[in-house]
């Protein structure tokens, strides 16, 4: 990340998800410096007052509304702008308008010689993620998105809770596509080190037989749906998210997130991005992580990721 600020972080869109970002990177001490950027310059700068006017309960930074002159040393830009999604609507309805908005935020990052990494939040986030990496011409390593970060965290809390156990004790991903073709990855999900079936068996009895489990991911997967249709936004989790894969890129931590990246051949996929595990530092994704699967859940995988590259030709993206 030569030329950018290390404690510097950009945000581009400050409706709730760009705004609830702010708040808990304000939160968390990663950073000296934040920048707001939304195409309603009003509305950047009084999410920046506000935040900033909590500032004495936290600690010392600066917190303002910018442009795009201002974001080009940051070490890493997050982007959230786009429309968000209504109750009744896929992630993948977004696409059309969302990619459209980003035709107009990218290059505007690539033409200022941008050195850090790009963060892509909005929905659909495999589809935009690619359409970043492609549209500025950066390395794949530094173009991912926030992926199935959340959907793998809401496994983990659902888990926990039947399982009657800390949810920081499961360890289980959510893969492929952040959406409706997305896949619980049951078959390497372990409660500290011991496997699911073995726990379920050795301490739950039969409330972990595959209709709960099904009914585990279901949820998981209409998560967003069930929490639009009572408040019309989701963005606290997101938010939480965001902070986390901050956290592993600005401390160096080598964490094993599932952040959407471009495929390198892992199960058999390539040239699509996706949310698979993938170690995250400060050089963004360093290494892909090929997690074991078993037959079903393999071919699910590739099925997510051939419909994704559907859209993408749909889109004509993939030049």
């Amino acid at each position: 990340m030569t030329n950018s600020d290390a404690r510097k972080v950009a945000i581009i869109g400050c409706g709730f998800v760009g705004s609830a970002c702010a708040f808990a990177l304000m939160e968390s001490g990663l950073f000296s410096e934040i920048v707001l950027l939304d195409a309603n310059t009003d509305r950047a700068e009084g999410e920046a007052l506000d935040i900033s006017h909590g500032l004495p309960f936290s600690k010392p930074m600066q917190i303002y509304a910018g442009t795009y002159d201002d974001i080009s040393d940051a070490s890493i830009i997050i982007i959230t702008a786009g429309t968000g999604q209504k109750e009744g609507e896929t992630r993948l309805d977004l696409v059309h308008r969302n990619v459209d908005i980003y035709k107009s935020i990218i290059p505007q990052i690539a033409g200022r010689n941008f050195k850090g990494i790009l963060l892509i939040v909005s929905n659909p986030v495999d589809i935009l993620t690619y359409t970043a990496l492609k549209l500025s011409g950066l390395p794949s390593n530094r173009v991912f998105g926030s992926g199935t970060v959340l959907d793998t965290a809401r496994l983990k809390y659902l888990l926990g809770e039947q399982l009657g156990v800390d949810s920081r004790s499961v360890h289980a991903f959510i893969l492929g596509e952040h959406g409706d073709s997305e896949i619980a990855a049951f078959s390497s999900a372990n409660v500290s080190g011991i496997p699911l079936k073995q726990f379920c068996a050795d301490n739950c009895g039969d409330i972990c037989h595959a209709n709960k489990m099904k009914e585990i991911a279901e949820d998981v997967k209409n998560s967003a749906y069930e929490i639009i249709k009572r408040k019309n936004a989701t963005y606290y989790g997101i938010a939480m998210s965001v902070r986390r894969i901050c956290e592993a890129v600005v401390l160096d931590q080598k964490s094993i997130l599932p952040v959407s990246c471009i495929q390198t051949g892992q199960h058999g996929i390539s040239n699509v991005a996706l949310s698979m595990p993938a170690v995250v530092g400060e050089n963004g994704v360093e290494k892909n992580v090929k997690v074991s699967l078993n037959a079903e859940e393999e071919t699910a995988v590739k099925k997510s990721a051939e419909m994704l590259k559907d859209i993408i030709r749909e889109l004509n993206l993939d030049y």
